[in-house]
């Protein structure tokens, strides 16, 4: 395998690392309310796990409110259910046709707490990107003692990648940074 592949293959890794990373902090919440909070949440839909997005409209009224208009009205417990499993710690009101949550303020410590949470998903991301650089230098040794690439091709694919790594982590960082500063804004 050419060294541009492992590259290419590498950098793959890290942007499925950095757009789960992505993916995972817009559910968490922060002093304003956001149809991502609950849009992901598995409602058991006739026996089958299904995301509330794909049964209900969800919007945001509200800086501090989100309402839930299932699509089927007969899907309103089983939505409410739910959202009382989930781990968001949020109370729906029901009026026999939509959901309403409403959010309250965090407070400061709640604030650090997701702060916190945050960090601990970034770490993760980052865990995911070194194991990409791990995995494409395990590739570019195979490939040299196999004779394809030559010692100093060896030494220029793992400087790529280390390229790669550190510049990858930087957007983790800038990301949990923009993340932090929205969760602390009051």
């Amino acid at each position: 395998m050419p060294s541009d592949d492992i590259l290419l293959d590498c950098e793959e890794a890290m942007d499925k690392a950095l757009e789960h990373l992505r993916h995972e902090l817009r559910g968490l919440r922060t002093g304003r309310a956001t149809p991502a909070l609950v849009e992901n949440i598995k409602v058991d839909y006739y026996g089958t796990p299904t995301e509330l997005r794909s049964i209900s409209a969800i919007s945001v009224p509200e800086a501090t409110q989100i309402l839930i208009k299932p699509f089927s009205p007969s899907d309103l417990k089983a939505i409410e259910k739910a959202i009382n499993d989930s781990k968001l710690g949020l109370t729906p009101h029901s009026d026999g046709k939509t959901l309403r949550l409403i959010l309250p303020s965090l407070s400061q410590e709640r604030r650090q707490q997701l702060a916190g949470q945050a960090k601990v998903m970034g770490e993760e991301a980052k865990i995911r990107i070194r194991n990409a650089r791990r995995d494409a230098n395990k590739l570019v040794d195979t490939e040299e003692k196999g004779g394809l690439l030559t010692e100093d091709e060896t030494s220029a694919t793992k400087d790529q990648v280390q390229d790669l790594t550190k510049t990858y982590e930087a957007k983790v960082d800038e990301m949990l940074e923009h993340k932090k500063k929205e969760i602390m804004a009051v």
